[in-house]
């Protein structure tokens, strides 16, 4: 197939941006799986591997795009990475909804959510979970003498209830993410982190906090830390419950419970989040997902529903179900 991507932002992003990795991570993956792809995207954009032509998004998000004056070949697909207001004629399109759509708003029939908690809550049953290049991540079993808290520093991301359980345990804090708050001793603040800093911050960070105030569609750092083989001490909240397995990490609702979570980090395996990410969580389950999707809509006119437990096959496919444990 000839897909199209098309994002508003230019990629790569040199540090924070979970939806823009996707995008770069899925544009890879589809031509690893033998697809044409082209990415529209705005001027500076450049993605290895990958041809771009440059846009305006303003042009794009137009009722007036015409998507043959900037791709000549035959299109199967255009999927758009932001809200797909003006459909572009001739071409069946999707769109992927990265964030929660306000006020009570439904998903219409282009919408693919990112979990299966975030297709129920906006009226669908379509979604492709995020997936990550595990090959841009270092796995370690070693950790050092850190936890870690990496994503916007917003109330809703739950970086105070973060801190307030270091203090409580007496662990070392690294804080990364954009805004500087005030700290104690118990915390270390890098701000915003990308590249070696970030890889190195995941793969050696003891566990990953993740104690949202809100329902997180499917936050990416979660999926980088596994990949790392980094547990997950967070909230039931959103997607979370989705992403983080019994073997690799645990949720609680009160500080009182993320505290005792911490006490039983030396139970949590880091082969085991490594291969929890291997199975479910890697470019290509999210890309063949992606692929299904295209496909069913091309087939039958509708996007079908989302998977539970998708994985890759050793032919290459993608099933479901359970699989067997692997050591990295």
């Amino acid at each position: 197939m000839h897909i199209v991507q098309f994002h508003h932002v230019r990629l790569p992003v040199p540090k924070y941006g979970g939806a823009e990795r996707i995008v770069v991570w899925l544009c890879q993956g589809l031509i690893e799986l033998g697809h044409q792809v082209t990415l529209l995207a705005p001027k500076g954009s450049h993605v290895a591997g990958v041809r771009v032509v440059e846009v305006s998004p303003e042009d794009v998000l137009t009722p007036q795009f015409e998507l043959r004056r900037y791709v000549s070949e035959p299109v199967d697909l255009m999927h758009f990475h932001c809200t797909l207001r003006h459909p572009p004629a001739g071409v069946p399109s999707v769109w992927t909804l990265h964030g929660n759509l306000s006020g009570g708003q439904r998903a219409d029939d282009r919408t693919i959510c990112v979990s299966q908690d975030h297709a129920r809550r906006h009226g669908t049953d379509a979604f492709v979970r995020n997936g990550v290049r595990l090959d841009e991540y270092e796995f370690r079993v070693q950790k050092d003498d850190y936890d870690l808290f990496l994503a916007r520093l917003h109330s809703v991301k739950g970086w105070q209830v973060a801190i307030a359980a270091a203090k409580r345990c007496r662990v070392r804090l690294v804080l990364a993410g954009g805004w500087r708050p005030s700290l104690s001793r118990f915390v270390k603040f890098v701000g915003k982190v990308g590249g070696t800093r970030k890889r190195d911050l995941l793969a050696g960070a003891r566990c990953l906090w993740m104690p949202v105030r809100w329902e997180d569609p499917c936050p990416v750092n979660v999926l980088e830390a596994l990949a790392s083989g980094t547990p997950i001490i967070g909230s039931p909240r959103g997607s979370l419950p989705e992403l983080v397995s019994a073997e690799t990490g645990g949720l609680g609702t009160t500080l009182d419970e993320l505290v005792e979570l911490r006490r039983r980090l030396a139970g949590w395996d880091p082969h085991a989040c490594r291969a929890h990410a291997e199975r479910h969580f890697s470019h290509l389950v999210m890309t063949q997902e992606y692929l299904r999707m295209y496909r069913g809509l091309l087939e039958t006119g509708r996007l079908p529903p989302g998977r539970s437990a998708p994985r890759v096959a050793a032919t290459g496919g993608t099933v479901s179900g359970p699989a067997r444990h692997t050591s990295t």
